[in-house]
């Protein structure tokens, strides 16, 4: 990973019981029957993906009912007060596996440019100061970046996917998607900073890549995909891969 990484190698630890929360202060729904896996997510599209993957690794298991997501068992979303993006993802899927009772998967992910020493990174989503204002967001970045040379506008998506499990266990993935920012966006797919990120060794932005291109090479497919090994274990087994290793600084790729 080139400097400055946006993620850094200490990811702090916090406090599990101040971010397991349930749907306004209620006890969270019962886990269906035949679920194994919690997706600390609300995003039906994200829940799909992921069954979708448990399916084709694991036919003999019925991921429709094995994999639920935080909504359907009323959890809210935690507090994302992390400093990196693996901070963030543990807290997510910390909070899901306390409140769920079950093994629970979170992703965090944004986009980091060279020049600005890494920034947006984890205040992406919210870069001109509204949370999810995508086309603010986009525009003050590009402002930013107004007089910045091509062979300067390095820049890249950065995810970090967590697979937590009741007991304790913890093991962390990262994916990035590495590219050159565009002076002005192209293309109506995807969201965020998707229509200015032009991948390496592509000449479209990934706004302008159909759904099936983009997945093949996001920062959160490899992450996720990196995952798998680990989620397909403790949905057959209910136990950590042998010889994983719980999440910390001597297990992160940078």
């Amino acid at each position: 990973m080139p400097d400055p990484e946006p993620d850094s190698p200490a990811s702090p630890r916090h406090d599990r019981s101040e971010h397991a929360v349930a749907g306004d202060g209620d006890d969270p729904s019962p886990a269906p029957d035949g679920a194994r896996l919690v997706l600390a997510t609300h995003n039906v599209g994200k829940l799909s993906e992921l069954r979708d993957m448990v399916a084709a690794a694991a036919p003999e298991l019925d991921a429709q009912a094995a994999v639920v997501d935080a909504g359907s068992l009323g959890l809210v979303e935690a507090v994302e007060d992390g400093t990196t993006f693996e901070a963030n993802a543990l807290i997510k899927a910390r909070a899901a596996a306390a409140a769920s009772g079950l093994p629970a998967v979170a992703d965090d992910s944004g986009l980091a440019v060279d020049v600005l020493g890494g920034a947006p990174g984890i205040f992406s989503a919210r870069w001109s100061g509204t949370h999810g204002a995508d086309r603010a967001n986009l525009k003050l970045l590009l402002a930013q970046l107004g007089d910045i040379a091509p062979e300067h506008r390095g820049a890249q998506f950065v995810c970090a996917a967590a697979l937590v499990t009741p007991d304790g266990y913890e093991h962390v993935e990262h994916g990035i998607l590495r590219g050159t920012l565009r002076t002005e966006p192209a293309g109506q797919g995807g969201f965020g900073y998707d229509p200015v990120l032009q991948p390496d060794g592509l000449d479209l932005t990934c706004a302008e890549l159909t759904a099936e291109q983009k997945n093949a090479i996001s920062h959160r497919g490899r992450a996720v995909r990196a995952l798998m090994p680990h989620v397909l274990h403790v949905l057959r087994a209910g136990k950590p891969a042998e010889g994983s290793a719980p999440a910390g600084p001597e297990n992160q790729p940078w």
